[in-house]
Formats: C-alpha cells, sequence, structure tokens
C-alpha cells in the first residue's frame, strides 16, 4: 500500500459526481392485497445492517411496483438509510430489488469508483453522517447524501485509480471474510446449544419431580430510586438491573449502580448473588422473555423480577430451564391487554418445569455452560473473538483511508 499510495494525487469528489444515478424508492398503498406478497423484493431500511443484502423480508407485486415510486434498481449498488434509527447504516444489495423511500440508492460510475471501496469508505462515515440527522427523527435526504465526498486516488488516471481502489477493497474483504466465517461458526454453535440443551431438558412426566416457579425459590421486585437524588446513583457499588442490561445469559454487571442508601430508601430491594433475572414489563416481551443468571448480589428495576432458588435447585440449572422455556412462559403467563406488554405474576409462579437429583442438575448444567462459553462469553468464546476481528478490520479501514483532507472537507 506504502508504495501504491506514495505521491498519489487524491481527490475528494461528491457522490453525486462519481455516480450514475442516486435515487430513493418508495412504498405500494398499504393494505391493498394485490400490491404485496409477490416476487419482487422490497427493501426496508430495518434490512440495511453494514453487509450484503441478498433477500428482504417483504416482497410486492408488479403493480404495486407501477402504483408507487419504488423502482427496480441494480445489483451492487450502496445503499444509505435515510430515516430514524437506522440513519447512516450502509448496504450493498446483491440483487436487483426494489426499496422504499428511506433508502438512499447509489449506482456508482464504474470508471470512476469501485462500488465496494465507496461502501467500505462510508462504513468509516457512520457516525459523521448519522450526525447530520435533523427532527425528532433525525432524518437525512437524498440531498445530503449527493453532497457526501469520498476520497478518489489518482483522479487524472482512472485505471491506476480502480487498481489503488480494488487494492484496498482486498484487503479490507480479506478482515470482513474473516468476521463472516467466525459469524456463521457462531451461529452453528448456538444452533448445537439450542439442540443439546432442549434435548438435555425434556423430560416425560412422572420421570422427574416437577415444582411450579413459585415453589423453587423467593421471588423479589424492583424500583428506581429518586433521580432526585443524585447521591443515590453517584459512586453507586451495586448493580441495578433493567431491561436494557438483558440479552446476555449471565449479568456480572450493569449500566447503572446505586449505593446502599438508595436500596434502603426505594422500593428496590438487594437481591442476593445466583439470582435468576428476568424482564416482566417491556415491550420486548411481545417477542421473547429476557432472563439471566446474576452471580452477584443486585438490585432490580420495577419492569424486573428474580428469584433466589432454594436449597436442592441449582441456580445455573434454574436459569438454563427458565431460558430454554421461555417462549413457553410467555405463552401462559402474559398479560391480556395493556398499553406495553407484561407478564402476570400468579401465572409465571404456576408455571411448573422438571426438577431432577441435583447431581444430575450439575452435569446437565455443566455440559451447557460450556457451549455458553463458547456461543456467548465476550471474555473467552466466539463474540470476543469476533470482536477482536471488527476492531482489527476498523483499525485497517481506518489506516487505509484516511486520505489528506481538501480544503473543503477540512472545513
Amino acid at each position: 500500500m506504502d508504495k501504491l499510495l506514495d505521491g498519489v494525487e487524491v481527490e475528494w469528489k461528491s457522490l453525486d459526481e462519481i455516480s450514475q444515478k442516486i435515487s430513493s424508492g418508495g412504498t405500494p398503498k398499504t393494505g391493498v392485497a394485490e400490491f404485496y406478497d409477490g416476487d419482487i423484493p422490497w427493501l426496508r431500511t430495518q434490512e440495511v445492517d453494514f453487509g450484503e443484502i441478498w433477500d428482504t423480508g417483504v416482497k410486492i407485486t408488479e403493480a404495486g411496483v407501477k402504483s408507487s415510486s419504488a423502482k427496480w434498481i441494480p445489483a451492487n449498488c450502496v445503499i444509505v438509510a435515510m430515516y430514524g434509527a437506522t440513519v447512516g447504516k450502509i448496504g450493498i444489495n446483491k440483487i436487483p430489488m426494489t426499496t422504499n423511500q428511506a433508502c438512499a440508492n447509489i449506482e456508482l460510475d464504474e470508471k470512476i469508483a469501485d462500488y465496494r471501496y465507496v461502501f467500505h469508505f462510508l462504513l468509516s462515515q457512520y457516525e459523521y453522517i448519522k450526525s447530520l440527522g435533523a427532527g425528532s427523527q433525525t432524518n437525512i435526504n437524498a440531498g445530503i447524501v449527493k453532497k457526501l465526498n469520498v476520497p478518489i486516488p489518482c483522479p487524472d488516471d482512472p485505471k491506476k485509480s480502480l487498481e489503488i481502489q480494488a487494492e484496498i477493497v482486498r484487503i479490507l474483504d480479506a478482515f470482513t471474510a474473516m468476521t463472516t466465517e467466525l459469524t456463521t461458526e457462531l451461529n452453528l454453535r448456538k444452533q448445537q446449544y439450542n439442540h443439546y440443551r432442549d434435548q438435555l431438558l425434556s423430560f416425560e412426566e412422572g420421570e422427574v419431580e416437577w415444582k411450579t416457579l413459585g415453589e423453587i425459590g423467593t421471588w423479589y421486585g424492583g424500583g428506581t430510586p429518586s433521580k432526585s437524588h443524585p447521591e443515590y446513583w453517584e459512586n453507586g457499588t451495586i448493580p441495578w438491573i433493567s431491561p436494557k442490561d438483558m440479552g446476555r445469559p449471565i449479568i456480572d454487571s450493569t449500566e447503572d449502580y446505586i449505593t446502599e442508601d438508595a436500596v434502603k430508601n426505594s422500593s428496590t430491594k438487594l437481591v442476593p448473588s445466583n439470582s435468576i433475572a428476568m424482564v416482566v414489563r417491556s415491550s420486548i416481551l411481545d417477542k421473547v422473555l429476557p432472563s439471566a443468571l446474576v452471580p452477584v448480589p443486585a438490585s432490580l428495576n420495577q419492569d424486573m423480577k428474580a428469584v433466589v432458588p432454594h436449597k436442592g435447585f441449582l441456580p445455573g440449572y434454574i436459569a438454563h430451564m427458565i431460558r430454554s422455556r421461555g417462549d413457553d412462559i410467555l405463552r401462559a403467563a402474559r398479560k391480556t391487554g395493556g398499553s406495553v406488554a407484561s407478564i402476570d405474576s400468579k401465572k409465571l409462579f404456576a408455571f411448573r418445569i422438571p426438577v431432577p437429583h441435583l447431581n444430575e442438575q450439575r452435569r446437565i448444567t455443566d455440559t451447557l455452560d460450556k457451549f455458553d462459553v463458547i456461543a456467548n462469553s465476550i471474555s473467552e468464546g466466539l463474540p470476543r473473538e469476533i470482536e477482536l476481528r471488527q476492531k482489527q478490520y476498523e483499525y485497517y479501514r481506518n489506516l487505509l483511508l484516511s486520505f489528506p483532507k481538501s480544503d473543503k472537507e477540512a472545513a
């Protein structure tokens, strides 16, 4: 790369200058049956997520295309999400498709710019692009996208320029391939884990003793210490678990910590170590029931509950069992109605689980814990390796794409 870039002139060009076309799509009128469930891929911004796009979750019909602005785009456009939570995210469509109006579809001039080179560069600009948003939803528009500048090496020698771009792409794609391979491996290990977990935790009626969740331990609720007392939050050492902390099988650290005075003066209680916490009120309960083992003493907010198993019930086993039965618990105990999904405590406590002998609980827990390390550990397992490879990719991407700024860019 030093040889390729030695003395090379770089010109910053707008996306509009290096593209054949930049367009956005449209949405066929919802509720019209003849516009949907067709065979034409129709991309929404929630499917734009820093990678290649080979299919879409929604398909529309030819009538849907004709009735809207959802026009076809060729494969290998660089797509920038322009609206809401996904604003600034980048993707590449690997098949021809249509998109909604929240996608800026960049069809690059292949004589000037390698589409993957532009893709990698825009990935490095994600935070900047996101910062350009305006309004309550921080939206950007096609006009903003067109003005985004990209460094083009050797602008007066297109052949050499594309060679340099291709070499940068080759290096960065190699790092991306490592991450993709590890992610594929992780998904396979998770499937394997789920398979063995379901096998190990399946018992016939009468084979083992069945207990209700209310019988297995002591349950705790939570609360929020007053925000008007900053001393409850400053220099706190007690983890305070809320739904935003969930998503890991083991929670030994949280975003927020509170003091002992906060526990004494609020409805939250100090929950002993080796509890199993779960979310009991959240919009996410429409889909899953998050739960996790908490190996340290902690406190909870009002949208959480935790159970500390009695003697004879291994916390690790109970944690695996509740996670494996999450869908069943949700179906059995979720309240009907209400603006936010929540769990009915009486139905939760009445839910029955199989409880084998303590030695068998240990054997099952040891087996599943090994899979957990591989599939979920952010310090030892595949997620940690993926994180390191992603940081390595970002380091070299920033190194390779740090061209001198033009006066316009520097300003």
